[in-house]
């Protein structure tokens, strides 16, 4: 039998095994969850209106009568995906407004107040 195969040592000892996989530091957050589903939803309607105006594309070059019905479909799932990409821009904005952001004036806005302040002697 061979040493190598059977995973021991020349000496008898069982080899350290490697890890399966080793984990690296990601180097985003990951997406919030409502945030994450409308992004899920909006490559759906993405990949599903390109599919079908490619069918109306087909269908209108090899003449047949369904090429205007998959068109008028076509028309609606793109603004039906433009109403899916707005959701997930309006759903990341709110989720950072309610959970993420820290409300600091900005050193121009102290200046402004500064300026309106009076000052007392």
């Amino acid at each position: 039998m061979d040493r190598v195969r059977d995973g021991r040592r020349p000496d008898g000892r069982p080899r350290a095994r490697a890890p399966l996989w080793i984990e690296e530091p990601v180097h985003r957050p990951r997406m919030p969850d409502p945030v994450r589903a409308a992004a899920v939803r909006a490559v759906l309607l993405v990949a599903l209106t390109t599919t079908v105006a490619m069918a109306a594309v087909l269908l209108t070059l090899a003449g047949s009568w369904l090429a205007f019905p998959v068109l008028v479909a076509t028309v609606a799932g793109t603004v039906a995906t433009t109403w899916g990409v707005l959701d997930v821009w309006v759903t990341r904005q709110v989720w950072r407004q309610r959970h993420g952001v820290v409300s600091v004036p900005s050193s121009t806005a102290r200046e402004m107040r500064r300026v309106r302040r009076p000052r007392y002697p």
